[in-house]
């Protein structure tokens, strides 16, 4: 009990819903100060619109606050997607996992967001890192922040008002029928107390007005209301708890929020959630932002490990369906049966694709789907009475989040070297299997590796992991270069995760949302998640839950369906053929000005390269960032820098471009090549020159001064194609270090970027 725990002995912390499932409000102060007392933190599961009307956590003590925006005009979705938020105060925001944007300024002053604090990254730490945060719900986040600045303070404020002033007047209704409610506090929930047999009467009469109840207990009925409740959906719920009795809804109610837990500090301050209330304005500052973004309407991206490809028009519109979108993720099943068959069809081809049994398609990120094969592992090793199998062998190619998210599953990692091919070193694989063979509990191996090659030994490396106990774990997030031509469960993998957001076209919205389902062999299939709310028939061995919602974020998987669906078995095997070859292209195109780090044993690559940029350092002083930078110049969003080698470039160009666009991003990389040999034949400064200046913004380009000895044209219009169409950086160079140094992580106010342009 909340009211009487006590902290004493070893609790680090409490975790407190406000308002609770069944709709209790209550005051806290009183348990947050014995945790406090006892050096325990208090976190509180949260709901943003009712903290428009009660007093936020932090007010009352909380440390952390968590919860869900979905509620800012995101569609229910069947489960998702939504974006999650948590809030802590300032003294813990160096803790905090996964990516933080903050602010920093470029080298004239001008703030500009970045992600902050990098090297806390787990492509960085690797075995080091404790959190696998990688994939998040950026879109979601940008529809929900909209949603808010759209309403501002004052249309939050009302929307929260007209949803607890219908709940108030449906609780009175209901007292004034007899019915005891649980609690007297509430925001938008009630527990309305009953018998078990009018509470199946109630359930029966509401599903006949088209209305879904919740099932507290056998004698207690869940009414939850939001802001598309009217007076007419009122009266239905009156007509429905009042088994034939008439009542009229009232029109007003008492008061049902404890004076003390009153909001009384403002919120949503920023000019932003007050300045943009017309169509016109809001549409203006949406454009705005998209003019900022560098996105596959300008140039390809060629971020390696990410496989940016066209997202189709055909493959997007079922999401704005209300047939997806508006469906409850506990909605009776019988409600869904066109997701059912979504579910039933879209599992049995990837398990088709991956070459094995069964598919889970609740994880919601590859780094999610890489926690949940994991504990899939461990639930069939405790189950044959070895749970003491918790190593998990990791090569250094695997991809990025493989070391965190073992560590995050309870696993001890242990690197296998790599040799000088980029491939795994099959003796050190063999001498740390058998080292670790008593505990060996898995391998996680990317295919084709993050070096950008296919192993030649990836059978024998299944063999050996095999023969010593254990189980492999297969990354798929390089499957984009394996669909159609061969499986992974053919190489001996025992579970292999998909991002859908990757390899079948779920748009990567930024930074999400992302989907991370895991294929199993037959003999794990007992162990998938499952879930306590909507039984997916896995059983009582499952390994658990990893997602609040049975089947992740439902709404979006139409995407993959529809990619699969129109694509085909001959379709699919020549979008990988075509990435395959698309990478190799760049590769040769640049032999002679920038040198390829790995390739296979026959001189290719797999579906993306690693061009080495490490000797510019030496000759000419020059770093990969410098060499990323200057390509916003010429237009083009950057590979991935310094990952999964420091000082190199990971391109990773898909099937989607052209050898048009192809022949422009390594025209552009060609003429970074020849600027940088200026500065080694000391035909440019080797501080003030075309690399360690970019990118070139526009405020820097029109300024009265210009102190640089080259001129503004080859800084601006490096590429005849940038005439014709660029997308210009709103800022220049960003000082990460001060970032770091100086993490903030609010917006400054919109005078602050005006004053930094003057």
């Amino acid at each position: 009990d909340p009211d009487d725990f006590d902290f004493g002995g070893n609790a680090i912390g409490a975790l407190v819903q406000y308002p609770a499932s069944d709709g209790r409000v209550r005051d806290f102060r009183a348990l947050c100060e014995r945790a406090h007392g006892a050096g325990a933190l208090v976190t509180a599961a949260t709901d943003l619109l009712a903290l428009a009307l009660l007093t936020p956590p932090g007010e009352w003590g909380a440390d952390i606050a968590v919860g869900n925006s979905q509620r800012f005009g995101v569609p229910l979705g069947y489960g998702g997607p939504h974006a999650a938020f948590y809030a802590t105060r300032d003294q813990y925001k160096r803790l905090l996992p996964g990516r933080i944007i903050g602010v920093s300024k470029d080298g004239a002053g001008r703030p500009g967001l970045r992600m902050a604090l990098g090297t806390r990254e787990q492509h960085i730490r690797r075995e080091k890192a404790t959190s696998n945060i990688c994939t998040a719900q950026v879109l979601l986040a940008v529809c929900a922040g909209m949603y808010a600045a759209w309403h501002g303070p004052d249309g939050i404020e009302r929307i929260a008002e007209h949803v607890h002033g219908q709940t108030r007047r449906l609780a009175a209704a209901l007292k004034g029928f007899g019915y005891r409610l649980r609690h007297d506090a509430f925001f938008d929930t009630l527990a309305v107390e009953t018998d078990a047999a009018t509470a199946r009467t109630i359930h029966k009469a509401a599903v006949k007005r088209g209305i879904n109840l919740r099932a507290l207990t056998k004698q207690t009925v869940g009414v939850a209301l939001d802001e598309t409740v009217t007076d007419a959906d009122l009266a239905d719920l009156v007509a429905v708890f009042g088994l034939g009795r008439d009542a009229a809804v009232p029109a007003d109610a008492p008061a049902a929020i404890p004076p003390a837990l009153a909001r009384t500090s403002r919120y949503l301050t920023h000019p932003v959630f007050r300045r943009y209330h017309s169509e016109t304005e809001m549409l203006r500052y949406l454009k705005k932002l998209e003019d900022r973004d560098l996105s596959l309407t300008s140039a390809m991206i060629p971020l390696g490990s990410c496989t940016l490809k066209l997202n189709s028009t055909t493959e997007m519109i079922p999401i704005t369906w209300a047939e997806f979108g508006a469906i409850h993720p506990f909605a009776p099943r019988g409600q869904a049966k066109g997701y059912a068959e979504l579910f039933r069809q879209l599992g049995e081809w990837l398990n088709e694709i991956t070459g094995l049994a069964a598919t889970s398609l609740q994880p919601n990120a590859g780094s999610q789907g890489e926690f949940s094969g994991l504990l899939v592992i461990r639930a069939y090793h405790k189950a044959n009475g070895q749970a003491h199998r918790t190593t998990c062998l990791i090569p250094a190619s695997a991809h990025g989040t493989n070391p965190a998210s073992a560590v995050t599953a309870g696993m001890q990692v242990v690197v296998v070297n790599t040799d000088e091919h980029g491939a795994i070193d099959l003796a050190d694989l063999r001498a740390k299997a058998d080292e670790h063979k008593d505990t060996l509990g898995a391998l996680m191996v990317t295919y084709p590796s993050t070096h950008g090659v296919f192993e030649d030994t990836i059978l024998e490396v299944c063999r050996i992991v095999h023969e010593r106990g254990g189980q492999v774990y297969l990354d798929g997030a390089n499957l984009n270069a394996l669909v159609g031509l061969c499986r992974p469960g053919d190489m001996g993998a025992d579970v292999c995760h998909l991002n859908l957001h990757k390899t079948f076209c779920i748009p990567h919205g930024g930074g999400g949302p992302g989907m991370g389902p895991i294929c199993v062999a037959r003999h794990l299939a007992p162990f998938l998640p499952d879930h306590p709310v909507v039984r997916l028939g896995v059983g009582r061995r499952s390994c658990g839950t990893v997602s609040a919602a049975p089947w992740g974020s439902p709404s979006i998987l139409p995407i993959s369906w529809a990619y699969i669906r129109m694509m085909g078995r001959d379709g699919l095997t020549e979008a990988t053929k075509m990435a395959i070859l698309s990478a190799n292209y760049v590769a040769r195109r640049l032999h002679g000005h920038i040198e390829l780090l790995y390739s296979g044993t026959t001189g290719l690559v797999g579906h993306e390269c690693i061009l080495d940029t490490r000797p510019f350092k030496q000759s000419a002083g020059i770093e990969v960032i410098d060499i990323a930078k200057r390509l916003i110049d010429y237009g083009f969003h950057p590979p991935t820098v310094s990952f999964p080698v420091p000082g190199t470039l990971m391109v990773e160009p898909t099937e989607s471009e052209s050898k048009e666009e192809l022949d422009r991003f390594c025209d552009a990389l060609i003429a970074i090549r020849r600027e940088i040999l200026e500065i080694e034949r000391g035909e440019a400064d080797k501080e003030n020159n075309l690399l360690k200046n970019a990118p070139h913004c526009l405020g820097d380009l029109l300024a009265d001064e210009w102190t640089h000895p080259y001129s503004r044209e080859r800084a601006a219009f490096p590429h005849p194609s940038t005439r014709e169409h660029k997308v210009w950086p709103p800022v220049g160079r960003i000082d990460d270090a001060w970032g770091d140094r100086n993490l903030v992580c609010v917006c400054p106010p919109i005078e602050a970027y005006a004053t930094a342009s003057d």
